[in-house]
């Protein structure tokens, strides 16, 4: 009784600093979005020679690979110029046919707050304009790379405020180049790299690609959306489809590298995916008592920095609010990132950091 006693306490209390009356700001109730992209009917409805296109709702990426495999180059660019939308989204379509569909999307909206999605050089691998809207970009070569991670971000991230200006490593993109530059990969620049030791470890192990990925509706704030599972149960689902198809054009198993609320999205996607390893930063829970509980055969690791806000967010699930267990605890079982110099919950990436130095490292494939 009375350990249950202990459990109601700490529920209330984690109730009450999510719903933002302990003085924290609080978030609007978002929507999710779901499903196929805008245009799925009209696609439907078409044909290649007679042949049905193969359903975004339904398909399964390896089918979706294997039905423009059987293309040639005409047809593959008539669907391309016909429906930007759906070719740009469909997970197993290949990478080069999505990056021109998305620049197509893109400069179909005639939005300002996603024209520079659409510049020369850039590489959006998503693109859905729905709601917030959403988007996934690509660092490197991802058709050569031996290895690749993604970043899967948290509260507050979208595609309208995806290119907005940030500190030079925090924000999806701005991790995702910082982790780039650290692993010592080709074509980025010395001043984002962690350490002499990650460049060279980084030219050994061959070309690191690192995709930014917000393929989910996120959080606004710090509200019940952040202390719930229902928007990280959806993104989860996107998650896992999203890492299919990566296998089915032929990529390596990635790195998931889950920072805050995107934690949570990770460790319910985790028995769904085929990461080599999941990295957890500043993290509130991954919906599990411990990493074996999240039924992965990937490596789980947690960090968290000294100042991190996110350590006073109680560890515990009531009544669908909390995310359960610290995944930097000891009893949780993740490996330990070393991060006793992060400052603040978005510090992470910082040059010179442990914990970018040791990312680098498991971007590489270096620790065993």
């Amino acid at each position: 009784m009375r350990r249950f006693g202990r459990t109601l306490v700490t529920a209330a209390l984690a109730v009450t600093v999510v719903a933002g009356t302990a003085g924290w700001a609080s978030g609007d109730s978002q929507r999710a979005v779901t499903g196929p992209p805008p245009g799925a009917a009209a696609w439907r409805a078409d044909s290649v020679a007679g042949r049905p296109l193969p359903d975004p709702a339904g398909a399964t990426p390896q089918e979706v690979a294997r039905f423009f495999a059987g293309l040639d180059d005409s047809a593959r660019r008539r669907l391309v110029r016909s429906h930007p939308l759906v070719v740009g989204n469909l997970d197993g379509a290949p990478l080069a046919l999505r990056y021109e569909a998305n620049r197509i999307a893109v400069a179909a909206t005639g939005e300002a707050r996603y024209a520079s999605l659409a510049a020369p050089g850039r590489q959006i691998l998503a693109f859905d304009p729905r709601g917030r809207g959403q988007v996934a970009e690509v660092f490197g070569d991802l058709e050569r790379a031996r290895h690749v991670s993604v970043i899967v971000p948290g509260s507050d991230n979208d595609a309208g405020t995806y290119d907005a200006g940030r500190k030079p490593h925090t924000g999806p993109a701005g991790m995702a180049r910082t982790l780039r530059a650290a692993t010592g990969a080709p074509g980025t620049t010395g001043d984002a790299q962690a350490s002499g030791d990650a460049q060279a470890a980084g030219a050994a192990s061959g070309a690191v690609a690192v995709v930014a990925w917000i393929g989910y509706t996120t959080p606004v704030g710090v509200g019940l959306d952040a202390a719930g599972g229902r928007l990280a149960s959806a993104g989860a689902t996107r998650l896992a489809r999203f890492t299919a198809g990566l296998d089915a054009v032929g990529a390596p198993d990635p790195v998931l590298f889950c920072h805050s609320y995107g934690s949570v999205v990770c460790g319910l996607a985790a028995r769904d995916t085929d990461a080599t390893d999941i990295v957890a930063f500043g993290t509130p829970g991954m919906r599990a008592d411990t990493a074996a509980s999240l039924h992965t055969r990937a490596r789980v690791w947690a960090a968290r920095g000294p100042s991190d806000w996110i350590a006073d967010v109680p560890n515990v699930e009531f009544a669908g609010i909390g995310h359960g267990a610290d995944p930097t605890s000891p009893a949780f079982g993740a490996r330990r990132v070393p991060a006793a110099d992060v400052q603040g919950h978005t510090g992470y990436f910082t040059p010179g950091t442990q914990s970018l130095a040791a990312f680098a490292a498991i971007a590489n494939g270096d620790v065993r």
